[in-house]
């Protein structure tokens, strides 16, 4: 008995209850059934194909089955187009889209709806508004859907309100989806009080309408707001979910708020999320954010199942915390538990190298990535320039960068900042003479990169080329940019350009003041710096301890003791500011310029519980110029028993001692430097010329031009014996 076949009618039935229900594969496999029996789909098949073709991305089954439309002459059916134009969005096919759309007879709001949609989600948002004015102006009333295909792509809050206002013209109020999508864009534009206001007069509310309100607090860092909404969200029957524990989490982390870190973890007990990895994830970054990765790593140590994005979330936290020997740790822990690392998973692993200058790490992580055959992106390839350049192999760090096939603003600046923090200024200006005539354009972190490094040498010349680039580039104005050149200006001696720097700024920060404030004090202008210590104070900004740090270096090299130990003594009782090892040095040094030895010492053993070795050296070389051979004698025994591995001590009291004609206790000294494999340093010194940097060292004669340069040195003597200044210049120094 011959089997009937199924109808046309069943199978199309078919199609569309698996279409309705997301099961898209099973859809296909439906049609494949219906071309092994001979039946051709009609109409109202394809729209359910078509979907399926998007969704699985099959575009040449989903051309295939266009040609099929043509040919059966279906081409013209609105909503057979809409889904067209619907597959060719999905995979950018803007122009084919745009055919098809052109080529119906007729239009209804479907077809509108699909083409603007796919304006909006390629960016192309002027086009997607133009294309609903045209449909507006061609009498085709728009639906909740067309308005919601014109928010997915809205660049900027002008919009949103127009579309806004549209949705009210329209009676569209009352459409969830709709009023949804305008709370997560509000949220996302940082429009917090809109997105609040259209919350409170929406009539009915889901977990998206929560979720949407809460995520908009979470991007501002608002904590206490999302605490009141999960409260109310309870009161009104609606419990909250993953989403808003791991928004609520995002906000503790923008706060840094580790108490309230703390007892939200404690709620998320409660509440039975803590086994879910995103949410594991979460609170890990949160404890990470907060600076205590002890918490975070109990939270990682307790996750059942570790994925790529756990890993990845640890160590990124760690570098970030300055931890990047604990984050190297648990790199390794991952490649031995297994988990393929991602590439952001390698880019922070090599951040980790770079932050502790770990030049075989870095390598070997580099040479797992070539074994593996990974396809490595711009961020692992700037993480190799930063690498190698931090560990201080620029050549290596520049063969990386002129490998990239594709280079951003990151490339630029890591290989220009590679060579100028390792003292090659001049190949730095060179790649950033380069980077001017691509089609990448600086920003203030290259310039504030060079500044620094011209600064670091005094090459005041490339300084004021810079700038000029600033002037004529608009970089200003930018505080981070205009600190930088009073920091280069004062650092190269032209206080003058520095203070009109300065004053440029439009809101000096604390930085900018600490960098004017060390400049003045470094330059012998105490009373300067003290003043404008006091213009600091009266622009109503709260000093920190770089500010004091500067101030009290100031004092230092300009003997202004009584004004040192007022400013010292102001921190705590004035300021609420504890000093630090480092302002108390400050004192100890301001103490000892002044010849008050005696009471410098009573002041170290006052502060520092633990003898400092850097501090002992100051005391050190001030018994020394006193001739305080007692006192000397007993500063020395401290230093001696603290065996410094850095052969400057040493010298230090050598000198001492020989200061003292104690001439057994130098050798002591010597023999001691000796048994620890120290060398004394010779002494050293450079200048800078056109970005290049010379060095020359005590008895150094194998230099090229050594004779010339003694030949001129012996002329400067003589000029300046002429001009009354005795001094003594030997060929060896």
């Amino acid at each position: 008995m011959n089997k009937i076949k199924p109808a046309t009618k069943s199978f199309n039935s078919v199609i569309n209850r698996l279409s309705s229900q997301g099961d898209l594969l099973g859809v296909l496999l439906t049609y494949i059934s219906m071309l092994d029996n001979d039946i051709p789909p009609d109409l109202y098949a394809f729209p359910g194909l078509l979907k399926a073709c998007t969704f699985i991305k099959l575009i040449p089954l989903g051309l295939s089955l266009h040609q099929r439309i043509i040919a059966l002459g279906f081409s013209s059916d609105a909503y057979i187009s809409s889904s067209l134009i619907n597959l060719y969005a999905k995979f950018s096919h803007i122009s084919s889209a745009r055919k098809v759309f052109d080529r119906m007879p007729e239009r209804d709001v479907f077809p509108w709806t699909s083409i603007i949609r796919c304006y909006s989600n390629a960016g192309d948002v002027d086009t997607a508004f133009r294309m609903y004015n045209e449909m507006r102006y061609q009498g085709v009333e728009p639906s909740p859907v067309t308005l919601l295909g014109l928010l997915s792509g809205v660049l900027e809050l002008v919009y949103v309100k127009g579309l806004h206002g549209r949705v009210v013209l329209y009676g569209f109020e009352s459409d969830i989806a709709l009023a949804n999508s305008l709370l997560n864009v509000y949220g996302k534009f940082g429009s917090i009080e809109d997105a609040r206001n259209l919350f409170e007069l929406m009539g009915q509310r889901d977990l998206i309408s929560w979720n949407s309100l809460i995520s908009g607090y979470a991007q501002i860092g608002n904590a206490e707001e999302i605490l009141q909404l999960l409260h109310r969200m309870k009161l009104e029957n609606m419990e909250p979910d993953r989403q808003a524990f791991d928004s609520l989490l995002s906000a503790i982390a923008a706060q840094s708020n580790l108490n309230l870190g703390k007892a939200v973890h404690g709620k998320i007990l409660r509440a039975g999320f803590d086994l879910d990895a995103h949410v594991e994830t979460s609170l890990m970054v949160m404890y990470l954010r907060c600076g205590n990765s002890d918490f975070a790593f109990q939270v990682f140590e307790g996750a059942q199942e570790k994925d790529v994005v756990l890993w990845t979330a640890m160590i990124s936290g760690l570098v970030k915390n300055n931890s990047a020997d604990k984050a190297l740790k648990v790199f390794s822990q991952m490649i031995t538990s297994r988990v393929e690392p991602s590439t952001t998973t390698i880019a922070s692993a090599l951040a980790a190298c770079a932050q502790v200058s770990s030049f075989h790490l870095g390598t070997s992580i580099h040479g797992y990535v070539i074994r593996q055959g990974m396809i490595v992106d711009v961020a692992v390839e700037n993480s190799l320039v930063t690498m190698y350049a931090n560990c201080g192999y620029t050549e290596q760090s520049c063969a990386v960068f002129k490998r990239m096939k594709k280079r951003d603003l990151v490339s630029w600046n890591a290989v220009i900042a590679g060579y100028a923090q390792n003292g090659h200024l001049s190949k730095a200006f060179i790649l950033f003479n380069e980077m001017r005539v691509t089609i990448q354009k600086a920003d203030s972190l290259t310039v504030v990169t060079l500044l620094q490094a011209c600064a670091a040498i005094g090459a005041l010349h490339q300084g004021k080329l810079l700038h000029n680039f600033v002037i004529r580039s608009c970089l200003r104005p930018c505080t981070m940019v205009d600190t930088a050149l009073v920091d280069m200006y004062c650092k190269c001696g032209n206080l003058d350009a520095a203070k009109k720097c300065f004053d440029a700024i439009l809101q000096p920060d604390l930085i900018s003041w600490a960098t004017i404030i060390a400049g003045y004090g470094g330059h012998g202008k105490g009373e300067t710096a003290l003043s404008m210590f006091s213009e600091f104070l009266y622009s109503g900004l709260e000093p920190n301890k770089v500010i004091f740090l500067s101030l009290l270096s100031a004092c230092s090299h300009n003997g202004l003791v009584n004004e040192g130990l007022s400013i010292f003594q102001s921190m705590s009782r004035d300021f609420g500011i504890e000093p630090e090892l480092e302002h108390s040095a400050c004192i100890v040094d301001l103490l000892c310029r002044a010849g008050r030895v005696k009471e410098a010492y009573n002041f170290y053993k006052y502060y520092f519980p633990k003898p400092i070795v850097e501090v002992l050296g100051i005391l050190t070389d001030a018994c020394r110029a006193t001739s305080n051979r007692e006192l000397g004698d007993f500063i020395a025994q401290d230093v001696l028993m603290l065996k410094p591995t850095d052969s400057g001590n040493y010298v230090r009291l050598a000198h001492c001692y020989a200061s003292m004609s104690r001439w057994d206790s130098v050798g002591k000294v010597w023999a001691q430097m000796r048994c620890l494999g120290l060398r004394k340093v010779p002494g050293w010194s450079f200048f800078e010329l056109h970005g290049n940097i010379a060095m020359f060292f005590m008895g150094q004669i194998e230099h090229p031009q050594h004779e010339e340069i003694v030949s001129a040195l012996e002329s400067l003597n003589r000029v300046m014996r002429k001009v009354g200044i005795n001094n003594k210049v030997s060929p060896s120094s």
